[in-house]
């Protein structure tokens, strides 16, 4: 069921501005672009929090504790596992990365959305945990493209691009069960398809707030 909202109800800028509690899990390949997408999709919608993971890895020349990831160290990182403070975590050649667990009622009544950066194995813990997540994947326009990026952003060996073309070929066979499947060959088209995802499900979330708002609108206009 969809709806188009008049401006007169407020329901669209609501919807553009405000979070309610959803959980958005975006997974890719590496080297795919998610990083630049959903940084340009959190500073064109508020209400959307991106989840900072926790990894043992050493930070890249380009990335900012805090900002990108928190880097801790194997100790700090065991600690957590053993409380529990992890809604997912797993290995990745040696380094581990953990999504911290979200305050599901804290983030819906502060009008707040999470979206979380997590591969395909992780998108299914999560699933299991959560119920319902949005899920959506990013692909590249191609293998050949995807290698081109990797080369180009000069981060890892030759060896490691074959290995994650490998994996990337694998991973995307997940894709299918995915709601959504976006393909990252324009960043400005890609933004917009996730900026309008995360507006409809949030619409779609509030089905019978915008419904019973607009009915006390057509009873007030009955007189």
């Amino acid at each position: 069921m969809s709806f188009i909202y008049e401006k007169g109800f407020g329901f669209k800028r609501e919807m553009r501005e405000k979070g309610v509690g959803l959980i958005f899990i975006i997974s890719a390949p590496s080297g795919t672009g998610k990083t630049t997408l959903l940084r340009e999709v959190i500073q064109q919608l508020p209400g959307l929090q991106f989840s900072v993971s926790f990894t043992t890895r050493l930070p890249r020349p380009n990335e900012k504790e805090v900002e990108d990831y928190h880097f801790v160290s194997h100790s700090v990182f065991q600690k957590m596992v053993e409380k529990n403070k992890f809604l997912e975590w797993a290995e990745v050649l040696g380094n581990r990365y953990g999504t911290p667990r979200p305050d599901l009622k804290k983030l819906k009544s502060e009008g707040i959305d999470f979206i979380l950066d997590i591969d395909t194995q992780g998108a299914k813990k999560v699933k299991n945990i959560i119920g319902q997540p949005v899920l959506i994947y990013l692909l590249p326009p191609s293998l050949k493209v995807l290698k081109e990026r990797l080369i180009n952003r000069g981060v890892d060996s030759l060896e490691m691009v074959k290995f994650r073309l490998a994996s990337a070929r694998r991973d995307m066979q997940e894709a299918e069960g995915y709601r959504y499947v976006i393909v990252n060959d324009s960043v400005e088209e890609a933004v917009e398809k996730l900026r309008s995802i995360i507006i409809a499900e949030r619409c779609r979330s509030n089905t019978h707030l915008v419904l019973e708002e607009n009915r006390r609108g057509w009873e007030e206009k009955d007189g």
